[in-house]
């Protein structure tokens, strides 16, 4: 063992003890693990920045973009068309106006005392400020106005919203109609598996009760709540819709996967949706995320 010409040990020249060995090992487990997490964290926010999150539609003529917000409320507003039994056409008009009034957001501010996705307002008896800020509620609203306006169908978009809205640019929604037909076409369930979203890692533990009381609200069915799984009994278009709608509503309820009529999208693989393993018929399985 080395001495000093004193004769003294030198501490620092000594083997660690067993006890140390162990102690800096744990210390180095520790530094890779947290390298490890900075890394993938890194990773992600790297991703993010270039690819942030997005929503958009897979039709052959046009790409829409939109945000996953602006997905949900799109989203809800076309689940309200589909309980009322309304054509796609209606849920065109709809977002079209939507996308006017608010971009598609749920404003608690507009022009005097407009709020919501509509810019409804009180004063004109759209509601209270507290029922027009329900999307849900806000829909609805504008369908019963909408359904009274005579051949709404079939004349142009842009005149059957101004006679439900009354605004003080009656053709600016116009501008809006190529952009909201392929959303309204996929969330009806009209073009199928034509709506994608490319959405962050869950921040929270979602919940499944969540889901299911939102599609008792917007689609008016009372789904099957088991775990993290949540299961749909519908088929075709009104599957697609569903389908559609936890896809665009997934960022807010922490959906990762839905199976829909043999084909699956998954917020891991979010570009398109290839066919499921096993296939899924009758029903649409959504699945939400474990805890982060």
């Amino acid at each position: 063992m080395p001495r000093t010409p004193a004769g003294l040990v030198l501490a620092e020249q000594q083997p660690p003890s067993p006890r140390r060995r162990r102690l800096l090992r744990a210390l180095a487990a520790g530094l890779v693990a947290v390298l490890a997490v900075a890394g993938v964290v890194g990773v992600r926010m790297i991703r993010d920045a270039f690819n942030p999150p997005a929503c958009w539609t897979l039709a052959p003529s046009q790409r829409v973009e939109i945000t996953p917000e602006q997905a949900g409320n799109a989203a809800t507003i076309a689940a309200v068309a589909v309980r009322r039994g309304l054509p796609t056409r209606a849920a065109t008009i709809a977002i079209a106006t939507a996308m006017q009034e608010s971009k598609l957001r749920n404003l608690r501010y507009g022009d005097r005392d407009s709020v919501g996705l509509f810019q409804q307002r009180p004063s004109q008896g759209w509601g209270t400020v507290e029922q027009i800020l329900d999307p849900v509620y806000a829909s609805n609203a504008f369908y019963d106005k909408l359904v009274k306006v005579k051949d709404y169908l079939t004349r142009p978009l842009t005149e059957v919203a101004q006679d439900v809205q009354r605004s003080a640019a009656p053709t600016a929604y116009a501008q809006h109609e190529d952009e909201a037909q392929p959303l309204a076409a996929a969330l009806t369930g009209s073009a199928p598996a034509t709506l994608v979203c490319r959405l962050a890692q869950p921040s929270t533990r979602p919940a499944s009760t969540a889901v299911g009381t939102a599609l008792k609200a917007e689609f008016g069915i009372e789904p099957v709540v088991s775990g993290r799984t949540v299961t749909a009994a519908a088929d075709g278009a009104t599957a697609w819709a569903i389908a559609s709608w936890a896809v665009a509503r997934g960022d807010a309820l922490g959906v990762i996967d839905v199976d829909a009529d043999g084909r699956s999208w998954t917020r891991a693989d979010p570009q398109a949706w290839p066919n499921a393993i096993p296939p899924t018929t009758g029903s649409v399985v959504i699945t939400l995320a474990a805890t982060p």
